[in-house]
């Protein structure tokens, strides 16, 4: 494309952040609408997939549609590139980004999981049990161990007692004990439950708080149900809004099985974003492309 894109150009210059506060560690899901939570769903959603790099002045176009001031947005691209999921060549005032490894491992752990969320397979009644209690003179890890064990969809029913439908997670669990140096204060196995005790009910009641995730899905089904995105601008927003919606929720949901949550709202989100994302997503790549050729500053190449 020969036109150019309002707002967009060389004359504000494309200059690295100083002083931009580190983002290195663990990726978690950062919330709905966040820079950094934006930035990292256009690098996998459209940046991946284009296999080129990409000028500073397309990611503020995309970043700035989406609703974010332009400090906010460049502070994400430095905050990105410090944490090492970009890196920049500079060439005059402007910075072209490309994906590092690291980058690229980043998005692809996060993409696993969220892209893999289905269905859960029919339940054969065995959990995946944790017995674990925090030594005095470790008291310090708790907080991590209880953030660790949940992001891997673990509940929590009595104190010291974890819980999943999920054996194959024994693995995780593994190298989480492993890495919290826990391994002498706990204990695990895979079993039914028996008729003593809580009910598996009572089990899920007293292990997860569903209630509020069950509202945040309902949001999600009314705010993407009837969307119909037109071509350009529109169908891209839309699907970098759908995806980073989204890309929270299968760390929040434990995925329990139809045998212990009926009816459960999640199953219905998986398929209407499964749908969306599959019906919006060639249009929004094709609209990237032109973004990319048309923010390119005056004598570069896309």
């Amino acid at each position: 494309m020969g036109e150019g894109i309002p707002g967009i150009g060389p004359e504000g210059g494309d200059g690295e952040i100083d002083g931009a506060p580190d983002a290195s560690g663990p990726l978690r899901p950062a919330g709905a609408g966040s820079a950094r939570s934006l930035l990292l769903t256009i690098l996998g959603e459209l940046v991946l997939p284009h296999r080129e790099p990409v000028w500073t002045s397309t990611l503020l176009y995309v970043l700035k549609g989406l609703g974010l001031e332009e400090q906010t947005a460049r502070q994400a691209i430095a905050r990105g590139a410090g944490a090492g999921w970009i890196a920049g060549d500079k060439q005059g005032r402007e910075v072209r980004w490309t994906l590092t490894d690291a980058g690229r491992q980043v998005i692809a752990d996060g993409s696993h999981r969220v892209h893999a969320v289905r269905t859960p397979e029919p339940w054969d009644g065995d959990w995946l049990v944790l017995l674990v209690t925090i030594p005095q003179a470790r008291k310090t890890v708790r907080k991590r161990l209880y953030s660790a064990l949940s992001w891997a969809g673990f509940g929590n029913p009595a104190a010291g007692v974890w819980v999943s439908p999920h054996p194959e997670r024994a693995k995780e669990v593994a190298r989480i004990i492993h890495d919290l140096e826990l391994r002498d204060s706990a204990v695990g196995f895979v079993g039914p439950t028996l008729s003593v005790g809580m009910s598996e009910e009572e089990i899920v009641r007293r292990a997860w708080d569903l209630d509020d995730l069950a509202a945040q899905y309902q949001e999600l089904i009314e705010r993407f149900a009837d969307q119909t995105p037109g071509p350009g601008d529109e169908s891209l927003f839309t699907l970098v809004n759908l995806v980073n919606e989204w890309q929270r929720f299968p760390f929040l949901d434990p995925q329990l099985p139809e045998e212990l949550l009926p009816g459960w709202i999640g199953r219905r989100a998986v398929e209407l974003f499964v749908s969306r994302r599959r019906a919006w997503v060639g249009a929004a790549r094709e609209r990237w492309r032109e973004l990319a050729e048309a923010t390119a500053p005056a004598g570069q190449d896309a």
